[in-house]
């Protein structure tokens, strides 16, 4: 389904929390939720750039409060979700999507950068999820969406710390949803799998290349990543892939892995990377916020893409199969037209 602008549901009376709102996906998410009615709970660790996007919320004339924390402290995740029901009221909808990420070879990462990348990627998802589950608990009801990657199905180059985390949310996920299910609750569990996003983290978070980092094309704007989160968390699915590139990159994983490494391997290093080199001093977010980067938008909206199919997986055995083989017929193309072209440059040489 391709979800549009006009796409609002009507929440108000509803209460949503979502985590990482000071910028990105999350940003938009809030003001998306916003402008739906809902009441809003932000929650990221700048305390200005989180007054500014409550500031932008407000704006759409929804109730919104800010709660500065850094998602891998589990006593602050709790104490937020307690004081949402204080202050809002019962969550209806939480929304996980706070993130950390290096650029960097796995050869070249510190075990502190593993460390943390996990601590805000897995285990903020999980301390948020278990809070939300608190809170909905007594009531036996809500939804909760966790914002996931096509990454967490495909590990990709530079990227092994925040895949690895995103693969281990998966897992959690699962786990959680098979419980609920042995329980017969009320609450409801859903992920949103997302392309290559247009957001500032590109430009704060932390790198060891030479190059200034970009997302693989191609890449979507937040406000795409939005009407799927919101969708999600009113008609919750199992999970829901966005974005053609997604269903390409995860079905190919299931069908032609070892097909899928090669060209990956040959494509994905080169394709985050910018021309411009990594300046002098440039400083990144990975242990502390970078004051003054915090927008919904990145620096590729030229290139950003409006409008994304959201695609409700499983999606049906014969759709899967269809997409299995539209899928092997397009890494195929693609391995083949890259011999090719080496072809050709060999007999140039």
């Amino acid at each position: 389904m391709f979800l549009t602008e006009g796409d609002r549901p009507d929440l108000r009376g509803a209460v949503v929390a979502v985590t990482g709102a000071s910028a990105g996906v999350g940003r938009a998410a809030a003001i998306r939720f916003g402008r739906c009615g809902a009441a809003m709970a932000l929650m990221a660790r700048d305390p200005a750039a989180l007054e500014e996007a409550r500031s932008e919320v407000e704006r759409t004339g929804a109730r919104a409060i800010a709660i500065p924390l850094d998602v891998a402290d589990a006593d602050a995740v709790f104490a937020a979700a307690e004081r949402i029901g204080s202050k809002l009221g019962p969550i209806d909808i939480w929304v996980n999507n706070a993130m950390a990420t290096v650029f960097s070879m796995v050869a070249d990462l510190d075990p502190a950068e593993l460390r943390r990348v996990t601590e805000v990627t897995y285990l903020g998802t999980a301390y948020g999820t278990m809070a939300a589950l608190k809170q909905m608990r007594r009531r036996d009801r809500g939804v909760i969406v966790q914002v996931g990657s096509s990454l967490a199905y495909r590990g990709i180059p530079l990227q092994g710390a925040y895949c690895g985390a995103k693969h281990a949310v998966r897992g959690f996920t699962d786990s959680l949803r098979a419980e609920l299910l042995h329980e017969g609750s009320g609450i409801a569990l859903t992920a949103v799998h997302l392309p290559a996003i247009n957001t500032p983290q590109f430009d704060w978070a932390r790198t060891k290349r030479a190059r200034l980092p970009r997302p693989v094309a191609p890449v979507y704007e937040p406000e795409v990543a939005a009407r799927a989160i919101v969708r999600a968390a009113v008609a919750p699915q199992r999970k829901y892939w966005l974005g053609g590139r997604t269903l390409l990159l995860i079905m190919a994983n299931m069908l032609v892995p070892g097909l899928l490494d090669r060209v990956i391997a040959a494509q994905a290093v080169e394709g985050q990377a910018r021309a411009e080199p990594v300046p002098p001093g440039r400083r990144d977010n990975l242990t502390a916020p970078v004051p003054g980067l915090h927008r919904t938008s990145g620096v590729f909206s030229r290139e950003a893409r409006e409008k994304a199919v959201a695609i409700p997986a499983p999606f049906g055995r014969f759709g899967a199969v269809l997409a299995g083989g539209l899928v092997v017929a397009g890494i195929a193309g693609l391995a083949a037209g890259r011999g090719i072209r080496a072809r050709r440059e060999k007999r140039r040489g």
